[in-house]
């Protein structure tokens, strides 16, 4: 039967719940929105790394990033940076925001895959270099809002997402967006949950209150008291796919934060997984992601203080300073439920799926399931049909960014540990081995190895992955092709190609030098200090 929705309760105070709360009152201020928090469960406090995606989600809210960078600690980020997953000791490449600045067509990414098969020594590193204007930014720790166009096609506001303290981001929602436009907030715990054949019957609180609504919305992380506990939704386990279960987390003081402060997130294999590294403004967040299959969790937390005091730190720490810290161990449930939207519940965040950190997709769930939430629900009546839609669509969404994480191991060679052996042995879905075009996340048909095919957002990341882990498109062969059957002079095409892209990168690199150090800008222009 048709349902009008004119009352949301939000179940989970974090920062799904605050944002959930945040796009709904925004685009829906006549319904009732309601945020039921208990005052004694914590808060996950996943996702400092964001991706720019969540610009697009902060500007329909029309949220002015200087009113919250400061309360949530924040830092811009502009790139991925990903170190060792090739090989052990291959070094890093970047995955860097905004899109590939080309001369002639975008089939021009593969120029640099003859430059590579011309001259074999040339570094994978050297590929975002020669494409992305923001890579001198990036690897001078600079930053600049580009406002005289220099850096070609990048833009501030659309090629830079934040390293943040999610929690923080959460409560900022709360107190400034979502309470004084009209949401109300009740502090209770829930006891009790009844359902009849609609779904969930009401919410029973222990202060013995009774909450109703018309759409319950299930942020209460992994535990998801709603969808699975309650309404027993299948969840289906990606991991067989994704190897890793488990995460160590701490907090680290800066030492010398003007050189620490950097603008990525550096992603570092290790023996039995990778350890993440993200710098805010007041901090370093850092931790460990491993399977529990290989290693125990002492002897992985061994292994993160000896990566905390190595030179694989951009400034190591002592073993005194690494035994102070405050280390949380959290088990990671990877994977999604069969449906996201069951009868009257609809899950978000970490109650609805999780790939694992990898690729800073925790927040990116959330305010994508929330827009097409918001998209369902602008109908006055919604029927099963919009919940098949809906489900099928985040399902989907899920399901393609999933594989593409995914594809950060299956196209790795290491084989230095029982953990690599098994992620570079393993046979992966059919799916994920032969994927078609899609514009979601850029995938290719990597197993065909076809010629690049760009959407109008520069093809995803896929083509910076797979170029980075040595996992090419254009090969040998086809260069001889071409000089046999067409006359052409692969090697002074190349090198002109080498002229025309040096010229750019130089005009990059003066901006870089002009342009103030990212900690100096923060300092000067968000943080005001």
């Amino acid at each position: 039967m048709p349902k009008k929705i004119d009352k949301i309760v939000i179940v989970g105070g974090g920062s799904a719940g605050w944002m959930s709360a945040a796009h709904l009152i925004k685009f829906f201020p006549n319904k009732e929105i309601v945020v039921v928090e208990s005052p004694d469960i914590p808060i996950v406090g996943v996702g400092e790394s964001t991706l720019g995606q969540i610009r697009n989600w902060t500007h329909a809210l029309g949220i002015d990033e200087k009113d919250f960078m400061k309360y949530t600690n924040a830092s811009y980020k502009m790139s991925i940076k990903f170190t060792d997953f090739y090989k052990k000791d291959a070094g890093s490449f970047h995955y860097p925001f905004g899109v590939p600045v080309f001369i002639d067509a975008p089939e021009e990414l593969l120029e640099w895959q003859a430059k590579k098969i011309l001259y074999p020594d040339t570094p994978v590193a050297d590929y975002a270099r020669t494409y992305y204007p923001i890579m001198p930014l990036v690897e001078n720790n600079k930053y600049t809002t580009n406002e005289d166009g220099e850096l070609d096609g990048f833009r501030s506001d659309l090629s830079v997402a934040y390293h943040f303290d999610s929690a923080l981001f959460g409560q900022w929602l709360k107190n400034n967006f979502c309470i004084p436009r009209g949401v109300k907030n009740i502090r209770q715990t829930v006891i009790n949950i009844p359902t009849n054949d609609n779904g969930i019957q009401h919410l029973a609180l222990d202060n013995g209150d009774i909450v109703t609504a018309d759409l319950f919305i299930d942020c209460t992380g992994w535990k998801s008291l709603l969808l699975d506990k309650t309404l027993n939704e299948p969840f289906i386990s990606w991991e067989d796919t994704l190897p890793n279960n488990k995460a160590w987390a701490t907090q680290v003081d800066y030492k010398e934060k003007e050189k620490e402060l950097e603008g990525y997130t550096n992603c570092t294999a290790i023996d039995n997984g990778w350890i993440w590294n993200i710098p805010l403004w007041s901090r370093l967040g850092t931790g460990y992601v491993y399977s529990d299959k290989f290693i125990s969790d002492e002897d992985a937390l061994t292994e993160f203080k000896q990566y905390l005091m190595s030179d694989k730190m951009t400034v190591p720490r002592t073993q005194e300073e690494v035994d102070s810290y405050n280390y949380r161990n959290i088990t990671m449930r990877v994977g999604i439920h069969e449906r996201t939207w069951v009868k009257n519940v609809v899950a978000i965040g970490l109650s609805a799926g999780f790939i694992e950190p990898l690729e800073s997709n925790g927040l990116f769930t959330v305010h994508e399931f929330l827009t097409s939430l918001v998209n369902t629900l602008e109908r006055e009546y919604i029927t099963q049909w919009d919940k098949d839609v809906y489900n099928s669509a985040c399902k989907a969404m899920y399901t393609n960014f999933a594989e593409f994480v995914s594809l950060h191991y299956a196209l790795s060679v290491r084989d230095d540990t029982p953990y690599w052996v098994e992620a570079t042995s393993k046979t992966y879905s059919n799916d994920l081995v032969h994927r078609t075009p899609t514009t979601h996340v850029g995938f290719h048909d990597l197993a065909e190895r076809k010629m690049f095919k760009f959407a109008h957002e520069g093809g995803g990341g896929i083509h910076c992955i797979s170029t980075g882990m040595n996992y090419f498109m254009l090969h040998r062969h086809q260069l001889i092709f071409a000089e046999n059957h067409r006359g052409i002079d692969a090697k002074l095409h190349c090198d002109e190609f080498v002229f025309r892209r040096k010229f750019l990168q130089q005009k990059w690199q003066a901006v870089a030098d002009r342009a103030p150090t990212l900690y100096q800008y923060l300092k000067d222009k968000v943080h005001n200090e």
